[in-house]
C-alpha cells in the first residue's frame, strides 16, 4: 500500500468575505494569535509524517510563497540582535528534507480543478487534500488520524462532523453506511445541498484522502455548483468505482472562512497559548463590555 507523501493546500481564492483585510494578502495569511492559518496547515501536514507541500496559488499569493522561504535579511537582523529563539522560530518553519511546491491555478474554476492542477505533481499516489479555511485543534494531527485510517483500510477517505440541518447549504453532505468495526462508507455525496434534501448532516470539512482515481474523475467532471468544477462532483463519481470512507475526527474544528468562526479562533487559541494564555484568560475574566 503507497505511503502518503504529498498534500495540497488550494489557496488560491480571494478571501471576499474579509475584504478589505485581504485586499493585498491572503486569507490564509491571516494571524490566529503569532501564526498564519497557513502555518498551522502546513504543521498539521507535517505532523502526519507528508514530504511535499503542494500549493495551487492564484494572483496576489506572493506572501505565501515569501512565508515559507528564507529571508536572509530577517534571519541575519535577529541574529545581530542575539534573537536566537525568535531566529529558530523562522528557520524551523519547513524542515529540512521537505519540499514547497507552488502550481498556478491560471483559472479559478472551483476546488476540483485546483486539486486537477497538482496532478503532476502528486503523481500516482495517494495524496491529502488540506483546506485551511478550516483550522482543526486536536492532540492528534487530524491529518494523522485520517492517515492511519488510510493505513488501515486503503481507501479515499473524507472528514466529517455533524452540522446544524440549516447549515448545510454551506458543505459537501455525505450519506453513510456502516460496515465491519464502526466504519462509515460513503454511499452519496451532496454539494450544498438545501436542508429538505440533504441526506443527513454529516457535512465535509476541509480534510481529505484521495486515491489517484480522483484525477481521472475530475478530468471528465463538467461544471456544478457556482460554475465551477467541484470535487464534491467527482468524489460522487468515484464512489461508484471504489470505497470511500467518513471519519468522524477528534478535534474541534473552527470556521475560519467566517468572520466569527475566525474571532472564536482567535480567542481560544489565545486561551491556549503557552505564554499569553494565563494572562490572556485573566483579561477575559474581568472584560467589562467597553461604551
Amino acid at each position: 500500500m503507497s505511503t502518503i507523501r504529498s498534500v495540497v493546500f488550494p489557496v488560491a481564492g480571494r478571501g471576499t468575505r474579509f475584504l478589505p483585510a485581504t485586499k493585498a494578502s491572503p486569507k490564509e495569511m491571516l494571524p490566529i494569535v503569532d501564526k498564519p492559518l497557513i502555518q498551522y496547515a502546513v504543521e498539521e501536514a507535517l505532523a502526519a509524517g507528508v514530504q511535499k507541500l503542494v500549493f495551487v496559488t492564484g494572483s496576489s499569493k506572493r506572501a505565501i510563497e515569501d512565508h515559507f522561504d528564507t529571508d536572509v535579511e530577517l534571519e541575519r537582523a535577529l541574529s545581530k540582535a542575539g534573537e536566537h529563539g525568535l531566529l529558530a522560530v523562522v528557520r524551523d518553519i519547513v524542515p529540512s528534507g521537505v519540499n514547497c511546491i507552488y502550481i498556478r491555478q491560471g483559472v479559478p474554476l472551483g476546488l476540483g480543478h485546483a486539486v486537477l492542477c497538482a496532478r503532476p505533481v502528486v503523481g500516482d499516489e495517494p495524496f491529502f487534500v488540506h483546506l485551511a479555511d478550516d483550522l482543526i485543534y486536536s492532540e492528534i494531527s487530524c491529518l494523522k488520524q485520517m492517515k492511519d485510517h488510510f493505513g488501515r483500510h486503503g481507501c479515499s477517505v473524507l472528514g466529517v462532523e455533524t452540522v446544524p440541518k440549516d447549515q448545510t447549504e454551506s458543505y459537501g453532505i455525505v450519506a453513510v453506511e456502516s460496515v465491519a468495526d464502526g466504519v462509515q462508507r460513503i454511499t452519496k455525496i451532496i454539494e450544498k445541498p438545501k436542508p429538505e434534501d440533504a441526506p443527513s448532516t454529516l457535512g465535509v470539512v476541509g480534510r481529505y484522502v484521495l486515491t489517484p482515481g480522483i484525477f481521472e474523475k475530475l478530468e471528465s467532471t463538467g461544471r456544478g455548483a457556482g460554475n465551477e468544477i467541484q470535487l464534491t462532483d467527482a468524489i460522487a463519481r468515484l464512489i461508484a468505482d471504489e470505497p470511500v470512507h467518513a471519519l468522524p475526527f477528534e478535534g474541534i474544528r473552527y470556521d475560519c472562512g467566517s468572520k466569527l468562526g475566525y474571532l472564536r479562533a482567535t480567542v481560544e487559541y489565545g486561551m491556549r497559548h503557552p505564554e499569553l494564555g494565563g494572562d490572556f484568560r485573566d483579561y477575559l475574566k474581568n472584560l467589562e463590555m467597553p461604551p
